[in-house]
C-alpha cells in the first residue's frame, strides 16, 4: 500500500466531471480519479473547512459508524477494472476488521472527515499513476525581447493548425444552428 495525499480537485475540460488528484509524496507520482460534481463538492467542503447547516451524506456516514462503535482505520483505492477505480473503507469494530466496498470518491470524502490515511494499492499506482512531464517541469523559461516569458503552447498550435477554416463564413458564424 502506498500512502497518498490529496493534491487537488480539478475540473475536467472534457466533461462536467471533476478529477481528484492523489499524490504519492515519496515517488512524486499522481493518480487522477474522475469523480462526480457532488462528490467533489463533498470533499472540497471539508478540505476548505466550510460549515454546512445540516450534515452531508458523508457526515451522516461518519456519525453512523461512530454510533455503532466502529472506527475507520483507513481507506484504500484497491483496484482498477475497465477504467473504473474501486475502494475499500477499513472499519474496526469490537476487535473485528470490516472491509466495506465503496466508490473512491465516497471513501475519500469520508477519509477527509475522519482524518484517516488514504492508501492506493501498488498495482493500481503502477497501472494508472503518472509522473509530471519532466521536460516541462525542468524547462527553464527564458524571457523574450519584450521581457515576457515564452510559454509552451505547442498543443494549442497543433490544434489551431488542425482547424478547417474553410467551413466558417465571413460573418464568423458557421452555417449550422446547432448551438
Amino acid at each position: 500500500m502506498i500512502k497518498v495525499l490529496i493534491d487537488s480537485i480539478r475540473v475536467s475540460l472534457m466533461s462536467q466531471l471533476r478529477v481528484v488528484i492523489l499524490k504519492d509524496p515519496l515517488s512524486g507520482k499522481y493518480l487522477p480519479i474522475f469523480i462526480g460534481i457532488c462528490e467533489a463538492d463533498a470533499i472540497a467542503v471539508k478540505l476548505q473547512n466550510m460549515n454546512v447547516e445540516r450534515p452531508l451524506t458523508h457526515d451522516l456516514l461518519k456519525s453512523f459508524i461512530a454510533e455503532l462503535g466502529g472506527r475507520v482505520q483507513h481507506i484504500i483505492v484497491n483496484d482498477l477494472r475497465n477504467d473504473t477505480f474501486y475502494a475499500h473503507i477499513i472499519v474496526e469494530q469490537d476487535n473485528q476488521t470490516h472491509v466495506i466496498d465503496a466508490r473512491p470518491s465516497d471513501a475519500i470524502a469520508l477519509a477527509v472527515r475522519l482524518e484517516v490515511p488514504i492508501y492506493v494499492a501498488e498495482t493500481v499506482m503502477e497501472r494508472a499513476a503518472i509522473l509530471p512531464d519532466e521536460e516541462v517541469e525542468n524547462e527553464v523559461a527564458e524571457p523574450d525581447e519584450m521581457g515576457e516569458t515564452q510559454e509552451r503552447l505547442s498543443i494549442f498550435e497543433d490544434f489551431v493548425e488542425s482547424l478547417d477554416l474553410d467551413d466558417i463564413d465571413s460573418s464568423g458564424e458557421d452555417d449550422d444552428d446547432d448551438n
